[in-house]
């Protein structure tokens, strides 16, 4: 064992805290409500058959029903063939603790409908983020005007503004004009991303003059240089920026949920939970766990598939 063995140690402790909530939230995706309760059945439970309560109750049969299904049950009276029709009813609604978790999580709620919302408020943000953000950081890195050094003190400190302090202003600005409950208060207050600008802003500082310079000789504007020479080269940097943005987006609950008040056709992935909030016994923890499960799982394939660009536009490695 090397002289180094507790930086490892710690590593290994780092990765099983931020590891284990994801544990904990699949497994329990796959587990029914009493393995749920009493913590027990592993990581994926015993799988035995369960009876969805809820569909039960739906089918419980009325004075009609019982009529209509006297002829299939002669001899007995309306006790007994209420009896039978419940054993049919619970024998149809029994499933899999997994089916029913992931059964319940589309149908119970519009998943797919949040789903999408998720992607058009994500995709709209970021997109607008871009357009604004790299004419913004490559004047900053390389454009010389009068008060560059003030303007860019400015995006500084307003990295240090939580959201939360101007989310009244916002919410109150939105309500004068009407936009609440729309996707444009979901999408106008984060168009302009001061991290974007500040993250661009650093990878373009390591982007050779010369090849600016170049661009200016052949005719180029400067608008043309941003999305001709600088997009390309910062390729890395902008990936990186999409992974922050993206994620930090399609998780956000705190703002979707002031805005978005009586619509659910608006509700975005996270907002989505709240449709398992109740069941205190714990018969909506697994249908909740699924329901996130879906939700994290296109992040974690988006991360994996960029890892190697975010990595390169976190270091900004600039130019090889």
């Amino acid at each position: 064992m090397t002289r180094d063995w507790w930086k490892h140690l710690l590593l290994i402790l780092g990765v099983i805290v931020v590891i284990a909530p994801f544990y904990m939230m699949v497994s329990y995706s796959f587990k029914s409500p009493g393995e749920i309760d009493r913590g027990e059945g592993g990581f994926f439970g015993r799988q035995e058959l369960m009876v969805d309560e809820r569909c039960v109750v739906r089918r419980d049969p009325s004075r009609a029903d019982i009529t209509a299904a006297a002829p299939r049950f002669p001899g007995q009276n309306d006790r007994g063939i209420r009896d039978a029709l419940v054993a049919e009813a619970e024998t149809d609604c029994s499933m899999r603790p997994v089916v029913f978790n992931y059964t319940m999580a589309f149908t119970e709620a519009p998943l797919l409908r949040y789903l999408m919302n998720g992607i058009i408020v994500t995709a709209s943000i970021f997109l607008i983020q871009v357009v604004v953000a790299l004419p913004a950081a490559y004047a900053l890195a390389k454009l010389k005007f009068w008060g560059r050094d003030a303007v860019f003190a400015l995006v500084l400190f307003c990295l240090l503004i939580p959201v939360h302090a101007i989310a009244l202003p916002l919410y109150i600005l939105l309500a004068k004009l009407g936009l609440t409950n729309t996707y444009a208060a979901l999408v106008v207050p984060w168009t302009i991303s001061v991290f974007g600008i500040f993250l661009m802003r650093q990878f373009f500082m390591t982007v050779p003059d010369d090849l600016i310079d170049a661009a200016r000789m052949d005719g180029m504007s400067e608008f043309a240089i941003v999305w001709r020479v600088m997009l390309p080269t910062a390729i890395p940097a902008l990936l990186a920026f999409a992974i922050f943005s993206i994620v930090a987006h399609w998780n956000d609950y705190f703002w979707p949920r002031i805005v978005v008040t009586g619509n659910r056709d608006l509700f975005t992935p996270p907002l989505g939970l709240r449709e398992f909030k109740g069941g205190g016994d714990g018969s909506f923890f697994g249908p909740m766990m699924a329901t996130a499960t879906v939700i994290v799982t296109p992040l974690i394939v988006a991360f994996m598939l960029a890892q190697r660009r975010f990595i390169e536009g976190i270091t900004l490695s600039g130019m090889k």
